[in-house]
């Protein structure tokens, strides 16, 4: 994976942990509309990443209903020395999820130093055992993969199986991610809750939730058709507060690693369900 294709994955897996957790309070999902904004840094590269310095920021924005759907705009923005080129890349999406129906629908473009790489726009549903994919964009197809959850999806699971005390899984997860066109297998590790550490960078940031303990996760992502058994394409980390705000999230690539810090929550309006 050449390094312009992580830094886009990379945006988009940060997009899922912060996106797909969002702050939560009334509701059977517990999902209320907010927007958190995170900066992110390089923690660690080596040789082959060929990467010197690294830094951007990530604002995610969630509105929406559990009977209407959920809405995420997010943009991830870094700019990347190369050791004496410097490059911007810049990746802009907006999904929705329809947790009802189990449909999903995704748009994305990235861009480097503005100018457009890539445009991806489709939608998926899971019907018969199959998440049945509709692409129209980069190109116009369909595909049947093998079943898997949609990001909101994915990690309400995180949630209850953490409230459980249940502290492993595996699934595949559908993002819309890349191209589009396939799923992630997934292992999914939820530690026991901890409290705050002496110094934590950013538990001054998560507001009145400061003090709160959270439970460590950690995501290890395989390509579709690979088994748990091989390496990881990636693995991401974050602590998660019992009402689904996340922070201090670690993206790890093997050649390099981003660290994402929240520095604002806020919380937006609520959006009442239609009446019936």
């Amino acid at each position: 994976m050449n390094l312009r294709v992580k830094i886009l994955v990379a945006s988009t897996a940060l997009g899922v942990a912060a996106g797909a957790l969002p702050a939560t309070a009334q509701g059977v999902s517990g999902l209320v509309p907010h927007r958190a904004v995170y900066n992110l840094e390089l923690k660690d590269a080596n040789e082959r990443a060929g990467i010197t310095a690294m830094f951007g920021r990530m604002v995610y924005e969630f509105t929406g209903s559990e009977c209407e759907g959920y809405r995420v705009n997010f943009r991830f923005v870094t700019q990347v020395d190369t050791g004496g080129e410097k490059r911007t890349t810049d990746q802009q999406s907006t999904t929705f999820e329809d947790l009802r129906n189990s449909r999903f629908e995704f748009s994305s473009k990235s861009y480097t130093d503005e100018r457009l790489d890539k445009s991806v726009s489709g939608f998926a549903e899971n019907i018969g055992g199959k998440t049945k994919v509709e692409l129209m964009e980069p190109d116009d197809r369909a595909l049947d993969l093998e079943a898997g959850r949609f990001p909101t999806q994915h990690m309400l699971e995180v949630i209850e199986r953490a409230r459980k005390g249940e502290h492993f899984f595996e699934t595949r997860i559908f993002d819309g991610s890349e191209n589009g066109d396939k799923a992630l297998f997934t292992s999914t590790f939820v530690g026991s809750p901890i409290g705050v550490l002496p110094g934590d960078p950013d538990a001054e940031n998560a507001g009145t939730l400061k003090s709160e303990k959270t439970w460590p996760v950690t995501i290890a992502y395989f390509d579709e058709n690979k088994t748990s058994d091989a390496l990881p394409t990636y693995r991401m980390s974050f602590k998660l507060y019992p009402n689904g705000v996340s922070r201090d999230l670690t993206m790890d690539y093997g050649d390099f690693v981003l660290k994402g810090n929240l520095v604002k929550l806020d919380m937006l309006p609520a959006e009442a369900c239609a009446k019936q």
